[in-house]
């Protein structure tokens, strides 16, 4: 649980890390748009490093509630090769993770360099488990129930139930480092994001390591009456809760200030 296997290097989780979030989409919620150009996403993806960040997620399809593009198997796949090959050619140590819920594109990704998949669909895809498994990659997967609400009090039963499930499943097909996401946004209330915020350490039992991805995220702007540009303090608040609940890895889009957030997250626990 406390290191990842990342393009054949381990990646230590005993101090949190950062995934720098890379959108080369036009409607994603908080940048779409920005990084559309391979100036844009070069710059991107060295500030993603140079900030802190240890992995860049590489991401052609908006997965915000109601996206108003809906892009195909087609461009996607050549979205995602084509910044692939220019991401790796001038930052080959560069550990990219590539954010696809279609398993075809995941298993070009992959064989053009990708060290991990980010599947915000929690397995949609049949063949999903069966790719990561033969590459033998990390995968992120994650709760999402925008097709099924839940009540409250049935969250965490639900949460722990569909990843117990699907570990096994993934296990079964050969993946060895999966990292379990709560899917904040996806399916759930204002009131719901909150309390699982609240109840994170309620799945340190399932022991693998745990990404929290609530940067600039709705969650924050409806509960302070902001807009996404005005979040980054609200999305460095909840950040700091994240690592005090437990998580290992931080998906944002401003890597400086959540580096800075992991330094004094580090100096609390020193003493």
């Amino acid at each position: 649980m406390n290191s990842l296997r990342l393009n054949q290097t381990l990646v230590s989780l005993d101090t949190p890390i950062i995934m720098g979030i890379l959108n080369v989409t036009e409607d994603s919620f908080f940048d779409g748009g920005k990084y559309v150009s391979e100036t844009a996403v070069l710059k991107r993806v060295e500030q993603i490093l140079e900030e802190g960040g240890t992995i860049v997620d590489l991401g052609a399809v908006s997965t915000k509630p109601n996206a108003t593009t809906e892009v195909n198997e087609v461009f996607e796949f050549e979205t995602i090769y084509k910044y692939l090959k220019l991401i790796a050619s001038h930052f080959p140590e560069a550990h990219i993770s590539v954010d696809t819920f279609r398993a075809k594109v995941a298993d070009m990704a992959i064989m053009e360099g990708a060290a991990m998949i980010n599947d915000v669909s929690g397995g949609a895809d049949e063949n999903m488990f069966y790719v990561v498994g033969k590459h033998k990659v990390p995968y992120i997967l994650t709760h999402n129930n925008r097709n099924n609400p839940l009540q409250t009090k049935e969250l965490i039963p639900n949460i722990l139930s569909f990843f117990g499930n699907n570990i096994e499943k993934l296990i079964s097909s050969g993946v060895n480092d999966i990292i379990i996401d709560l899917g904040f946004g996806f399916g759930k209330t204002l009131e719901q994001n909150y309390y699982l915020l609240r109840h994170l350490k309620a799945f340190s039992m399932i022991n693998h390591p745990m990404l929290v991805g609530i940067s600039r995220k709705s969650m924050i702007q409806k509960a302070l009456d902001v807009t996404s540009s005005e979040s980054l303090c609200g999305t460095v608040a909840l950040n700091m809760v994240s690592l005090l609940g437990g998580a290992n890895i931080l998906r944002v889009h401003d890597v400086k200030q959540c580096a800075e957030c992991i330094k004094l997250f580090e100096l609390i626990n020193s003493q």
